[in-house]
């Protein structure tokens, strides 16, 4: 009589090919997205704004929100790198806003650093959701920023667009700026130093949050990084 060991044969582990993982880490990434963005939108309309920000870069900014400071009186306005004050005084004056309620910071050199400069300010007086004024073409960029910059510190925010006679931006300078706004999320710099590097001289533009797209070729392509 022969003895002999019989061992069952383990049954096959289920595998997910590559695909099928990269495909369900994909989708969750887009539910986790879409749930993200959805619950920005239902805070951005059901916040109450309380107070106003202005991106600077274009005179006809500061006319706008000194109109708009007017038609909503119980709003402060915080106008980011915008026209020189003795210019700005005079607009809101012009107006009829008094002087403690608005007001100006010079610290942001781009759009980028329009929020960054400006977001703990707001958050230390307790501001959680603002109007966010800037031109109708330079809106798509400025609103991508914010949800990551202001969104970072529960600020919500509503657009109001300036109507002008200019095309969008090229939707390249809301992925760039946005990846930048990401990167200050993760280490506090915003990568806005490296103008100086390409553009040494610096120039002295009316709008060097607008514009076109940076070209790489030229000292001049990098007026707004």
């Amino acid at each position: 009589m022969q003895l002999g060991c019989h061992y069952a044969k383990p049954e096959p582990k289920p595998r997910f090919s590559r695909l099928k993982l990269g495909l369900r880490l994909w989708l969750l990434a887009m539910l986790l997205g879409l749930g993200w963005g959805g619950f920005r939108l239902y805070l951005r309309w059901t916040r109450v704004p309380q107070a106003v920000l202005v991106l600077g870069g274009s005179p006809e900014r500061e006319v706008f929100a000194a109109d708009f400071a007017r038609t909503h009186p119980e709003l402060e306005v915080w106008v980011s790198g915008g026209s020189n004050p003795e210019y700005a005084e005079w607009v809101f004056a012009e107006a009829g806003i008094p002087r403690q309620r608005f007001y100006l910071n010079y610290d942001a050199v781009d759009t980028v650093t329009n929020f960054t400069t400006l977001v703990d300010k707001l958050r230390s007086q307790e501001i959680r959701s603002v109007y966010l004024i800037t031109s109708d073409y330079h809106m798509r960029r400025a609103s991508a920023i914010g949800e990551i910059v202001l969104g970072s510190r529960d600020i919500s925010f509503r657009p109001v667009s300036i109507p002008s006679e200019f095309a969008p931006e090229p939707i390249d300078k809301s992925i760039r700026d946005g990846v930048r706004a990401l990167v200050w999320l993760a280490t506090g710099y915003t990568g806005s130093t490296l103008r100086e590097r390409f553009q040494p001289y610096g120039s002295i533009l009316t709008d060097p949050m607008d514009e076109s797209l940076p070209r790489f070729g030229t000292v001049e392509s990098w007026s707004e990084f």
